[in-house]
């Protein structure tokens, strides 16, 4: 079918802008600092086999994996399941990626005919488990860490379902907070099918099938021909995660044949009994964030433009865990470290237009008790890229949250910050400089729980083309009668009124010598 360029271009700006009004109502909404302060959600629009349309400029790892909950959602219901009902998942292992981040997909009738889907996902701050913020990190089994939901029947005629929302609430820490940001994901969704809606009805469903169409194959022509613009050839790259003593290898060859691209993780060190195994999904949206970032970012985020893209990733691996390994740093922390796997192998196929290793992580500090639950990732360095210095202070990667402004995190939480601001020197240099990392200082004002879930605390991130690596985070634990204790990147500790964590986040690599 052939659609003019116009109206092409069109309807995927309307589209990508339905996507982003969805990631506003959900913000506007929301009553956690983690989604209204933080942004620590993602929405987007899908075709009615589960292919995704158009998304906002969310979170990477959100995105690139959304597509399997949509996907776990079909494979349990059909395509003719009945109007006006939204399904919830945040299983890992059928359609999710770790436990915290909850996916709401609403499908979109039009005239008794399927006609698209809606979905947005949000990180619930606490959904239970056996350390508040439900990423323990002694954690070995996925139900260590929280409230699991296999594809279900969530809402029905915008009421929940008590067969959903009961044991959910009764699972977290924080109830009345969990259905306040749940509300805001159903807003969010009834918003981008009315729009998905008036634009079905204004072009007719037929048409409107048929522009939707184009566009995913307009997404795979140009990523076919941005990969075809590479050199052929394998481009192999190992990096490493740190797990208490030891270094553990994820290796990846990236093979670019013509139109075509294939990253193969074998020899990439099996899954532990730890809690940073990743799923197929979760590595899966790395690859479609790093080759991105090596060809052309401009080109549409559509199923088109993944259809060129093939992933083997071995099962029971770092990168494709079997159940019932714990998961939840494998999200946020493994994420981070397959990206950067890959991005050092396309790096030689595209030495123009890859950046330095950046942090490399995104320093998940979580706070909590019976009371409340704290979540947050903190920002550090970025690499320097060709031509330019990394920026510093920012998120990077499968990750672009915000940070949580001072006045808010003090508002909401019994604890002060103490210290915050750029950590001077952490940048690696070069004749690009990479960006700074972080430090940041809280006061407890009473007793709590702490979970760290950080990376890069011994291994450098790395430069490029000379350039030297960023510096390794730190995490210290402050104690109110001046003992000093460095803490592990990965730990849950104990903290009375008085107490401070210091987390000092890593530099960014530096490039060219």
């Amino acid at each position: 079918m052939v659609i003019d360029p116009i109206t092409l271009e069109v309807a995927r700006n309307r589209l990508a802008a339905i996507a982003t009004e969805m990631g506003v109502v959900l913000r506007r909404t929301a009553y956690s600092p983690n989604i209204k302060e933080r942004a620590d959600c993602s929405a987007a629009v899908f075709v009615p086999s589960g292919e995704m349309l158009a998304q906002a400029e969310h979170i990477p790892v959100h995105l690139g994996s959304m597509p399997a909950s949509v996907a776990a959602v079909l494979d349990v219901f059909g395509a003719d399941m009945e109007p006006d009902t939204q399904y919830a998942v945040n299983d890992p292992y059928h359609g999710g990626t770790h436990l915290n981040d909850l996916t709401l997909v609403r499908p979109v009738h039009v005239a008794g005919n399927l006609v698209g889907w809606v979905a947005n996902r949000a990180h619930h701050a606490d959904v239970g488990g056996e350390a508040p913020g439900s990423m323990p990190a002694h954690a070995v089994e996925v139900d260590q860490e929280g409230h699991r939901v296999s594809p279900t029947e969530a809402v029905y005629r915008g009421e929940w379902l008590e067969d959903f929302v009961v044991p959910f609430l009764a699972a977290t820490r924080t109830p009345a907070e969990r259905l306040g940001d749940l509300s805001a994901q159903l807003g969010a969704n009834e918003a981008g099918a009315r729009r998905i809606t008036d634009l079905a009805l204004a072009e007719g469903p037929d048409r409107y099938l048929e522009i939707v169409a184009a566009l995913l194959d307009y997404g795979e022509r140009r990523m076919r021909h941005a990969i075809a613009a590479l050199p052929d050839g394998d481009y192999e790259f190992v990096d490493y995660m740190e797990w208490k003593e030891h270094d553990l290898p994820i290796r990846a060859v990236v093979t670019i044949d013509g139109s075509e691209l294939a990253a193969d993780f074998t020899g990439t060190h099996s899954q532990i009994a730890g809690n940073i195994n990743a799923v197929d999904a979760v590595t899966r949206s790395c690859l479609y964030y790093a080759v991105r970032v090596a060809t052309d970012p401009t080109i549409p985020a559509n199923g088109g433009c993944y259809r060129p893209m093939h992933l083997a990733a071995p099962a029971g691996s770092l990168v494709n865990a079997n159940p019932p390994a714990a998961v939840a740093a494998g999200n946020v922390e493994t994420s981070q470290r397959i990206a950067d796997t890959l991005l050092g192998a396309l790096a030689q196929a595209a030495p123009d237009r890859v950046p330095a290793a950046s942090q490399g992580t995104m320093n998940n500090v979580l706070i909590g008790n019976d009371d409340f639950a704290y979540y947050e990732t903190v920002g550090g360095g970025q690499g320097a890229r060709p031509g330019r210095g990394g920026m510093s202070g920012v998120h990077t990667g499968m990750t672009n949250t915000k940070n949580t402004p001072i006045e808010s995190l003090e508002a909401h939480y019994p604890f002060r910050i103490v210290r915050y601001g750029l950590r001077s020197g952490s940048g690696g240099e070069g004749r690009y400089r990479g960006g700074e990392g972080i430090a940041r200082e809280i006061e407890f004002r009473v007793a709590a729980e702490v979970s760290l879930m950080g990376e890069r605390r011994r291994n450098q991130p790395w430069g490029l083309a000379g350039g030297g690596p960023g510096a390794v985070g730190e995490d210290w634990l402050l104690r109110r009668n001046g003992q000093r204790e460095k803490l592990p990147g990965k730990t849950t500790i104990a903290v009375a009124p008085g107490d401070r964590l210091l987390v000092l986040t890593p530099g960014g690599g530096g490039f060219g010598g």
